[in-house]
C-alpha cells in the first residue's frame, strides 16, 4: 500500500478576452478496495460562478462549470491524494466456466453488458478479425487469462508509441495499419480486438504513477493523463489491461472515468464564445509522486472539495 499525489494542470490560452461555456470536468477518482481518494482539491481561474456536481450514467462524478465575463485563459488545477494499494498481475481466480475461451456469460449479466460487448467500428474485410484470432490456439483449448495476457504483450510489443495532442482517437484498423498509437488509440484497439472475441470490455481514463528508473521501471504515458481498459471475467469482475505498458492489473493505475467508448470518458472538455482563432492552445502537466513512508499526512485546507 502507497500513499500517491498527483498534480493535473490544465491551461487554455486565448490572443483575445473570450466568454468560457460550459466545461465539464471527469478528476476524481473511483474510490475502490485497491484505492481510496484521501484529499481532493479544485482550483479554477478564473472562479466559476457556477461549480455543480454530478454522477453521469456510468457512475463517474462529473463537475460542471458555468462562467460569467470574459478572460484570455482558463486554468484548472486538480489534487489528489490517494491510498493506492499494489496489486501485482492477477491470478485469475475465474470461474470454472470462464477459464477457457469461449465461455458464455450469465443470463442475467447480458443486459447490462451487450453494449460493452458489442462492436463499435467497421471492418468489412474482417482485418481486425484476423489479426486477433493468430493469439488463439487452435485445436487445444485456450486459458483465458493468458490470451488476454497475450493480447496487452501484442500490442505493447508491437506498436510504436507516441505522444499526440490533437483531440480524439484512431479507429483500431488505423491503429493497426500505422503501427503507432497514443496509450488512448491503444486502449480503443484493446477494446475492440477483447469484442471481437466477444469480451465485455470498456474504456478507462486516469493517471499513471511512474517509479523511479533507478528501480529499473519505466511506464509510457507520464507526464499526461492516461488511458487503458477493462475486461469483465465472470470470477474476476472488471479485469485492468494497460495495452501502452503491458500491465495486467492496477499496478501504478490510478482510475478516475470508465466509459462505453473513449469520448465518454474526456478528462477536461468545454466551450468558448469568440473567433477560431482566439485559441492559442492548450498545456497540460501531470504529476504523480509516491510520499515517502515515514512522510505525515495530512487533509489540506480545500477551495473546492472533489
Amino acid at each position: 500500500m502507497a500513499i500517491l499525489t498527483v498534480k493535473h494542470i490544465t491551461t487554455y490560452s486565448y490572443s483575445a478576452p473570450v466568454r468560457l461555456g460550459e466545461h465539464r470536468m471527469m478528476l476524481r477518482p473511483r474510490d475502490s478496495n485497491d484505492q481510496r481518494l484521501l484529499a481532493a482539491t479544485l482550483e479554477i481561474e478564473p472562479r466559476p460562478h457556477e461549480l455543480r456536481w454530478i454522477h453521469d450514467v456510468f457512475d463517474n462524478c462529473v463537475a460542471i462549470a458555468n462562467f460569467a465575463g470574459a478572460t484570455r485563459s482558463l486554468r484548472v488545477e486538480n489534487n489528489l491524494t490517494l491510498e493506492h494499494t499494489y496489486l501485482e498481475e492477477p491470478d485469475f481466480q475465474l470461474e470454472d466456466r470462464a477459464r477457457f475461451y469461449p465461455f458464455p456469460y450469465d443470463a442475467d449479466e447480458i443486459p447490462d453488458l451487450a453494449r460493452l460487448i458489442e462492436r463499435h467500428y467497421p471492418d468489412p474485410a474482417r482485418e481486425l478479425d484476423h489479426w486477433v484470432r493468430r493469439f488463439l490456439h487452435q485445436g487445444r483449448p485456450t486459458e483465458t487469462g493468458a490470451l488476454l495476457m497475450t493480447l496487452t504483450y501484442a500490442i505493447k510489443e508491437g506498436l510504436s508509441y507516441e505522444r499526440r495532442t490533437a483531440k480524439g482517437t484512431r479507429s483500431p484498423l488505423q491503429t493497426l495499419s500505422s503501427g503507432r498509437g497514443t496509450c488512448r488509440d491503444f486502449a480503443i484497439l484493446m477494446i475492440e480486438a477483447a469484442r471481437v472475441l466477444g469480451f465485455a470490455a470498456r474504456f478507462v481514463s486516469g493517471y499513471i504513477y511512474v517509479p523511479d528508473r533507478d528501480i529499473g521501471v519505466s511506464h509510457l504515458g507520464g507526464g499526461s493523463t492516461h488511458a487503458w481498459c477493462q475486461i469483465y471475467l465472470p470470477g474476476a469482475g472488471w479485469v485492468e489491461f494497460d495495452p501502452t505498458n503491458g500491465i495486467v492489473g492496477s499496478r501504478d493505475l490510478i482510475r478516475i472515468a470508465v466509459a462505453r467508448e473513449a469520448h465518454q470518458a474526456i478528462p477536461l472538455h468545454g466551450s468558448y464564445y469568440g473567433e477560431a482563432s482566439d485559441d492559442q492552445g492548450m498545456e497540460v502537466s501531470v504529476l504523480v509522486r509516491q510520499l515517502p513512508d515515514a512522510a505525515p499526512f495530512s487533509i489540506p485546507h480545500q477551495n473546492a472539495t472533489l
